[in-house]
């Protein structure tokens, strides 16, 4: 049985169509969220970022199943169908909409801690760029996103600052 208020729901939507399947929607009266986040992209030696949302190929749809036809949802273009248990649309808790929507900057992006989990010495590897694949020693912070590394190059060390997306534990 579904309640009279309404609840958050998950639309699956066809690939790279989350934008699309919110303009249907919206103009449908739904009330819908599509968590963004800012994504790094390097592509022929550029990087860039670029909005990317934060579930590839879903987003939220409220609806109150007492006043909204939520079987319409179903045949919108851009989605491929409304996550059901059975014949039943499956409810998300308001709690992690609300946890996300905390999360965002004043331009609605979702921001994740940047700061590396790393402790001083740890043994890191680069993922990008000259050093891709090196190892090297986690020295510490120089400012939110760049991290310095110790690399043993030709017998001594060498400081070397990359992003924080370019390294990972080794």
């Amino acid at each position: 049985m579904l309640d009279c208020t309404p609840r958050w729901y998950v639309a699956q939507t066809h690939p790279r169509a989350e934008e699309k399947a919110a303009k249907h929607l919206d103009r449908q009266g739904f009330r819908i969220y599509l968590p963004r986040f800012l994504k790094r992209r390097s592509h022929a030696r550029r990087i860039e970022t670029v909005a990317a949302p934060l579930f590839p190929r879903y987003l939220f749809v409220a609806i109150d199943p007492a006043t909204q036809r939520w079987r319409a949802i179903q045949s919108t273009v851009g989605v491929t169908q409304l996550v059901c248990h059975g014949d039943v649309p499956a409810p998300v808790e308001d709690n992690i909409i609300a946890e996300m929507r905390s999360r965002e900057d004043d331009r609605g992006f979702v921001r994740f801690d940047q700061r590396p989990k790393f402790k001083h010495g740890d043994t890191i590897r680069l993922l990008e760029g000259a050093f891709a694949d090196c190892l090297g020693l986690f020295e510490g912070m120089r400012d939110s996103d760049r991290v310095a590394v110790l690399m043993d190059m030709l017998g001594r060390k060498v400081r070397v600052t990359v992003n924080v997306q370019s390294v990972v534990a080794a």
